[in-house]
């Protein structure tokens, strides 16, 4: 069953077009590991936008249910 998560972030580089503000439901095949649901995410997101981890600052995030 997949795990569904809201997350609000900021793309923050300079060289590329994708930067900005974002918001939206991630949806994962499995849930994110304990501790370390903040850096998966990032991980997880910097890597769909063709970024570094470094890149993404997340604002806010939730398990939706």
């Amino acid at each position: 069953m997949a795990t569904r998560y809201y997350a609000h972030f900021v793309a923050d580089t300079q060289e590329s077009r994708d930067s900005g503000e974002y918001s939206g439901v991630v949806e994962l095949d499995a849930p994110l590991r304990p501790q370390r649901e903040l850096r998966d995410l990032r991980t997880l997101l910097a890597r769909n936008f063709h970024l570094a981890a470094e890149d993404i600052r997340i604002l806010n995030w939730a398990t939706l249910h």
